[in-house]
């Protein structure tokens, strides 16, 4: 008994003096780490000071300060950020719908400021800009190198004032200038219409009014139409929205799905991992539904087309989307300013990462570059092809009744705004085309 009590404490300080040998170095390590941070902070309390001492002029320290915190956030990724109290004002103004601007999201790419969207109706819209146009330079003052924030402060002004940039864009040769009139946004998040038979959702935003937009959108196209069962389906236009607020996105596809995964996010932290379900309730019915996307279509618009595809609620179609699969968290800190942080990435209901991949169509449709407008009205008639009742002594139809010749006159008329619609948006054309097939087959099956 003796012995084996023995054993057993020489097993137990066996256990210890183990225990002992593999928690030394790790607590030296973690004490040298600690060491080695507060080293840098000092080193970075004696650079500020050299500076604030022998720099050749004068400096404001608070902006100082606010520089060496921005410039630690931004060499994280080029979402993350520090935002000054003014910063912290127009981000909260811009999500409330209303701002003085161009009306375009950026963001960095490789130190160039690469346009995300020009918003829809603003004067950078006007004025021609695309998503994917490099901005090289502002008013004749490169920007190549600067940072997102200075580049964005550069670009700012008052409203009515012009502002020229340098743009380079992908299939043009030479850079260009584009002049924009600087004007309040005021951005209408959803513009509900109707084509045909069809709902057109054109959602240009996630900003506070895009679900209730897009709720009453919906119900007054719907009663324009004349009810439910005269809808054939909808097109749910999210190009060139560049994203905005999470919950928006999610109340957005919620509108659309009665049940199952919408997002989840996932951070460092598997504790901090979020998951948002749908509820029951469908705004449209049941109707097919068709998203169109493309690559200036980023974050929240992204969410969105990720949930209606994977439940296969949707068919998406147009281009390959923009890729932000990240989520910012925008913490206050002190001196009225904010810290906007990464802090995640969303998933889609398949367990997908959209991160730099985006996401990709089901059915890939490019839009055709618009053509001049050259042709004048007695060329296109003399285009028209020729038909039976052209002929000279041609046979009339008089088993038609006068109602029936109307239907056809009517179906007839339904068929040249289509094709005027394939000229001015093709996309949008295929779209609709798309949702007749999908409608056409569930009255079938009925």
């Amino acid at each position: 008994m003796k012995k084996f009590l023995l054993a057993a404490l020489l097993g137990s300080a066996a256990g210890i003096a183990v225990t002992t040998q593999v928690t030394g170095p790790l607590l030296a390590q973690e004490a040298e780490k600690k060491s080695t941070v507060y080293e840098q902070l000092d080193l970075f309390g004696d650079i500020f000071e050299r500076i604030r001492a022998q720099y050749v002029e004068s400096v404001d320290e608070s902006e100082l300060i606010e520089a060496a915190i921005n410039g630690m956030l931004t060499s994280l990724d080029p979402h993350s950020s520090y935002l000054s109290a003014n910063d912290f004002e127009d981000m909260r103004t811009q999500t409330s719908g209303e701002f003085g601007g161009l009306g375009i999201e950026v963001t960095q790419e490789e130190g160039y400021v690469k346009v995300v969207t020009p918003m829809d109706d603003t004067p950078a819209d006007k004025a021609g800009m695309e998503a994917g146009d490099f901005i090289t330079s502002v008013d004749g003052e490169s920007i190549v190198g600067f940072t997102l924030e200075e580049a964005v402060e550069l670009m700012r002004g008052p409203v009515g004032s012009e502002i020229i940039l340098t743009v380079v864009r992908e299939g043009v040769d030479e850079p260009f200038e584009v002049s924009i009139i600087r004007d309040t946004i005021k951005l209408t998040a959803v513009r509900a219409r109707t084509e045909g038979d069809s709902v057109v959702l054109r959602v240009s935003t996630f900003n506070r009014q895009t679900y209730p937009n897009l709720e009453s959108g919906l119900k007054e196209q719907i009663e324009e139409l004349g009810g439910a069962d005269k809808v054939n389906g909808i097109v749910l236009d999210l190009r060139n929205n560049p994203g905005g607020l999470l919950n928006q996105a999610i109340a957005v596809s919620d509108a659309f799905l009665n049940q199952g995964e919408i997002v989840s996010t996932r951070g460092r932290n598997p504790r901090d991992s979020e998951r948002y379900n749908a509820t029951d309730g469908d705004l449209s019915g049941g109707k097919p539904i068709v998203v169109l996307i493309n690559g200036g279509s980023a974050s929240a618009s992204e969410i969105v087309a990720g949930a209606l595809q994977d439940h296969g609620r949707a068919v998406v179609i147009g281009e390959k989307s923009f890729g932000k699969g990240s989520v910012q968290t925008v913490v206050p800190v002190r001196g009225d300013g904010a810290m906007r942080l990464t802090t995640s990435r969303y998933y889609t209901p398949s367990g997908r990462s959209i991160q730099a991949l985006g996401v990709a169509p089901d059915i890939i449709v490019k839009q055709p570059p618009r053509r001049p407008a050259e042709e004048t009205e007695e060329e296109a008639n003399v285009r028209q092809n020729r038909s039976e009742a052209d002929l000279r002594g041609s046979l009339s139809n008089e088993d038609v009744s006068e109602a029936e010749r109307e239907i056809i006159q009517q179906e007839q008329e339904k068929a040249e705004k289509a094709a005027e619609l394939r000229e001015e948006d093709y996309q949008l054309a295929y779209a609709l085309d798309i949702l007749k097939g999908l409608s056409a087959i569930a009255d079938a099956g009925k």
